[in-house]
């Protein structure tokens, strides 16, 4: 068995944590088998190469991936002169038999120009057996469990990510209670969540990284609080006066500090009028071919504010890096398929009903809080279950989607119990309470563009809470409050 980054051929467990998928390979007729991949890389790109051994391994008749882990940095061991790697798992569905599958895998590392330099050195890409049902294997070329598997960090974090109550054959407890016995690395381990090429991923667990600021570019006439400022209703989205006042405004967040720039065609104010799929997209294209032409945006990443598939569909070939769904794929069932088939980046946000319904959907039985974690940690098990990446989603807790004012201030509050939440480990977190009423409601301030200082307060608190996007109009004053609370909290 070979070792990336030590990391081993591991242990099968008794049990597993269904995620409900239905087999349908078709390769062999043989009944399909549940076996867990590890996934590393520590050469070039290591993202890329991680998705693209994925790709190849989906490309089989004869192997399913099912869902995958967060992907996991650590430092090298053995031999430490090397760069950091990037470990993870995908569970899948295979009629391949242990040693047919070892081979594949084998097969899929040659394939993608694996060369071993040393032992234990540095390689573009890493696939190894972890489970394979609940069979124990040892030869002389595969080991299933390792006996050093329980001492791994590496190799437990991304299995814990997919099952963490599983059990191993040959050792009592779960998984979980394994990893919570392992020394923790040092420097800690954190996942990586890609946001654009040229702009560093999301480090969810890193106690000093930077917060990014995603500046709201809303091209609608009616949203709730800067509804026509960037392009007049008057104006045609693709004349030179339209395109030129937008300019200004994108040069203007970018100077001021926005690493993230999300574009809306839809409003989703409380009431806001549904318009086709073709009016968002004439609304937000012409915005985005503008970003894709400006040397200042070539290392932001661009976001569309949408929940529409084939408003995703259109836009991210278009050059946008993340769909950000206010919904999590409830308000379009093809929304999420078609993310994964697209293989970017996502946001899901909590939310109830639509925006003409939300406000009247505030029952929270078991608290807020038990509720928001409940009904997010579903779709994000239906993002998965579509075929998205664990390492390529961000949640939102969805500050004054059907939530009271005491609501969205308890949220604020204990974002880092939800954050710390066993469905969300390691997940990236998205904050968005620029303007909205309760804040209104708090500070007496009616006018939404005049509510800056109340927003600065809540942008604090969600840097104090562990957020690692927060999401605001007014770029330069809410840079200014991020840093500041950075300076406090992320030490």
């Amino acid at each position: 068995m070979r070792t990336q980054n030590g990391s081993v051929n591991g242990t099968s467990p008794r049990r597993y944590v269904s995620n409900g998928t239905a087999a349908t390979l078709v390769s062999n007729g043989s009944r399909p088998h549940r076996a867990f991949v590890a996934l590393g890389s520590n050469l070039g790109d290591r993202l890329e190469w991680i998705e693209r051994a994925c790709r190849a391994l989906e490309a089989q008749d004869d192997v399913r991936i099912l869902r995958t882990s967060g992907l996991w940095e650590t430092k090298a061991m053995y031999y430490e002169a090397q760069d950091h790697f990037i470990n993870g798992a995908c569970e899948i569905e295979t009629s391949l038999d242990p040693m047919q599958l070892l081979d594949r895998l084998q097969s899929i590392e040659n394939e993608l120009g694996r060369v071993k330099i040393i032992d234990k050195g540095p390689r573009n890409i890493d696939l190894d057996i972890l489970l394979y049902d609940a069979q124990v294997i040892e030869n002389e070329r595969l080991i299933v469990p390792h006996k050093l598997m329980l001492e791994r960090e590496f190799v437990l974090r991304p299995l814990c990510d997919l099952i963490p109550d599983a059990e191993l054959p040959t050792v009592a407890g779960t998984l979980a209670q394994h990893l919570a016995r392992v020394k923790p690395a040092d420097p800690p381990l954190s996942t990586m969540t890609p946001l654009a090429p040229g702009l560093a991923p999301l480090s969810a667990l890193q106690s000093n990284r930077r917060t990014h600021v995603m500046s709201i570019l809303n091209v609608t006439p009616d949203s709730f609080s800067d509804g026509g400022l960037h392009v007049p209703a008057a104006l045609d989205p693709n004349s030179p006066e339209a395109l030129a006042l937008l300019a200004d405004t994108i040069r203007a967040h970018i100077a001021a500090g926005a690493t993230i720039l999300d574009i809306g065609g839809q409003s989703t104010r409380p009431g806001a009028p549904q318009v086709s799929p073709q009016e968002e997209l004439a609304r937000i294209l012409p915005a985005l071919r503008l970003l894709r032409t400006m040397p200042e945006a070539r290392n932001v990443a661009i976001s569309i504010d949408t929940y529409r598939a084939s408003v995703a569909a259109a836009a991210i070939p278009a050059g946008a890096h993340i769909i950000n769904d206010v919904s999590a794929g409830l308000l379009d069932p093809d929304l999420l398929p078609t993310v994964a088939r697209l293989g970017c980046s996502v946001c899901l946000m909590h939310m109830r009903g639509t925006p003409a319904t939300m406000t009247q959907l505030t029952d929270y039985p078991a608290g807020v809080l038990a509720g928001v974690e409940a009904e997010l940690a579903l779709r994000l098990r239906a993002a998965e279950q579509a075929g998205i990446r664990r390492w390529r989603i961000i949640l939102d807790p969805g500050i004054g989607f059907a939530k009271t004012q005491q609501q969205n201030l308890e949220l604020l509050r204990r974002l880092p119990e939800l954050r710390q939440a066993t469905p969300f480990s390691g997940l990236p977190w998205l904050v968005g309470s620029s303007r909205k009423g309760f804040i209104g409601q708090v500070t007496g301030v009616k006018e939404p563009r005049e509510r800056v200082m109340g927003t600065g307060v809540t942008v604090a608190a969600a840097v104090m809470g562990g957020a690692d996007v927060v999401r605001v109009h007014d770029v330069r004053p809410m840079v200014e409050a991020v840093r500041m609370a950075e300076a406090v909290w992320r030490v």
